[in-house]
């Protein structure tokens, strides 16, 4: 079933893509679904061909319309030409969507230099490069919105020791206020979605180490927060669609938790 809330856009999801079903889909699959939904042509970007591929289908099988596009968003040329790949096939870009994110364990002794590196170029540098290639379309039409999925760790700590993590994501924080202010004159809207606990394939996979099972780790993540459960992607994509949407035409330079309310707590 397609509504009309983003009838006559177009977004382009970078991290679009979603594992196996085992793991639950992920915060960028339900944001593209939750676009398409509400009558958006959706751009599904992803490394894993596979992964968009279903996201696309999940959205073309209820009627929406998607396109599934390879890129690695650490890759200049490859961020360039899903940008132009979805401009030929769409016309114009209303949203740009970053979801990509990856996680490193470890403090200044445990990790290495390179995987500082990785971590900055997969969380803060993908936004520069998908800013770099869709804000000239968005200027050139005179309207735009950047949706920027951050995180609580960029704005306290939660239990975890990953710096890069941290600091990256405060960066994303930081680059989106930034590219509020700047172009708010020009049409353009930025806001970023910082999400707590929320229960996606990444927990499973990149921070299954810090619990015997996996199990432990989802009960343990669950016991953090104030509600008592963790989130789901839909909770961060409906805060996603939000800001991506009309509604929040005076919305601009947030950084909006969807945490339960874990930021808010002391101790």
């Amino acid at each position: 079933m397609v509504d009309d809330r983003m009838r006559d856009t177009v977004a382009i999801v970078f991290g679009g893509g979603t594992g196996a079903t085992e793991y639950g889909i992920s915060n960028g699959h339900a944001a593209a679904v939750s676009y398409a939904r509400e009558g958006a042509r959706v751009a599904v970007v992803d490394v894993d061909s596979a992964a968009a591929t279903r996201t696309v289908e999940r959205i073309t099988d209820t009627g929406g319309a998607a396109i599934g596009v390879t890129a690695d968003v650490t890759d200049e040329q490859n961020v360039a030409a899903a940008v132009e790949r979805t401009l030929a096939e769409f016309g114009q870009i209303d949203v740009l969507h970053n979801n990509v994110g990856v996680t490193a364990l470890g403090g200044p002794v445990e990790l290495s230099y390179e995987q500082w590196q990785r971590t900055f170029a997969v969380n803060v540098d993908s936004v520069f490069l998908t800013c770099k290639y869709v804000l000239p379309g968005m200027l050139g039409r005179g309207r735009g919105a950047i949706v920027n999925v951050s995180s609580i760790a960029g704005l306290r700590h939660v239990g975890y020791e990953y710096p890069a993590y941290m600091a990256s994501k405060a960066a994303v924080n930081q680059v989106t206020v930034s590219l509020a202010v700047s172009h708010a004159a020009q049409g353009i809207r930025a806001n970023a979605v910082a999400p707590g606990f929320i229960d996606t394939p990444l927990v499973r996979q990149q921070l299954s180490s810090q619990a015997d099972t996996v199990e432990d780790l989802l009960a343990a993540r669950h016991a953090l927060s104030p509600t008592g459960r963790m989130g789901s992607p839909w909770d961060v994509a409906n805060a996603c669609l939000f800001l991506a949407s009309n509604e929040a035409a005076y919305v601009n330079g947030v950084c909006l938790p969807v945490d339960g309310g874990l930021t808010m707590r002391c101790g």
